[in-house]
């Protein structure tokens, strides 16, 4: 059953099931029917207050959105903030999820948009991962972007199976430059973007490391590749 959330937020809450048969809950927002389609995927702290406004941004751009709550295989409900505490949870429950399962999860949001819609991906933080995953190791996505993914560089050597657009602030004391370079050496066809002076977290209005002017540069070069690739 979808529930409707109160306040200015305009998506709903839904329910999925992944191929395993795991239930966990999403965030829609967006049309009923639209001809392009976006899964978003989450922070460590869960499909929270700052990622349902994320899925209204590119609702309001036509997009049908899905955002599947990952931290549902380990507690159903978390919406965590962005204290040290908060983060300490967080990469708990992370760390208690097969990379497997996640992707599962994504996939069941895929399944879940417009059939016939051509979708993307895009993720932040532990989302950018597993956007980087949904790009290298699933063909449910023509186009994926994330958003300083710390594992990427770890996987850099997986082939991407759609275009893919990557984001980085340079100042990120979690990735260094020299793993985006190796990034970019392992994949030279696909795009990645350094922001000067940006940590961990500069798209997010809600942490310490916001940076508006680099936020919205990367989300316009986030909605042009998409627009390229998804078309809409």
């Amino acid at each position: 059953m979808a529930r409707r959330a109160a306040g200015q937020e305009r998506g709903m809450q839904v329910e999925l099931v992944a191929a395993d048969g795991h239930r966990l809950s999403a965030w829609r927002a967006g049309p009923e029917q639209a001809p392009v389609a976006l899964v978003v995927v989450q922070e460590i702290f869960g499909v929270n207050r700052h990622m349902r406004r994320v899925c209204d941004r590119f609702a309001q751009q036509g997009y049908a959105v899905l955002a599947p709550a990952l931290f549902d295989r380990a507690e159903k409900g978390v919406e965590l903030g962005y204290t040290p505490e908060d983060v300490k949870q967080g990469l708990a429950l992370r760390s208690a999820i097969d990379p497997a399962a996640t992707l599962l999860d994504v996939e069941a949001a895929a399944a879940a948009l417009p059939s016939g819609a051509r979708i993307g991906l895009i993720g932040y933080c532990w989302g950018g991962t597993v956007a980087w995953h949904g790009a290298t190791r699933s063909e449910a996505f023509a186009a994926s972007v994330g958003y300083y993914g710390g594992g990427i560089a770890a996987a850099r050597e997986e082939a991407p199976r759609c275009p893919v657009q990557l984001h980085f602030g340079e100042a990120d004391t979690g990735i260094p430059m020299a793993d985006v370079a190796a990034i970019r050496d392992a994949q030279p066809g696909i795009e990645v973007f350094t922001y000067p002076g940006a940590g961990h977290g500069f798209a997010c209005e809600e942490r310490g490391a916001y940076s508006p002017a680099d936020a919205v540069l990367a989300e316009q070069r986030a909605l042009g590749f998409l627009a390229r690739h998804l078309g809409g």
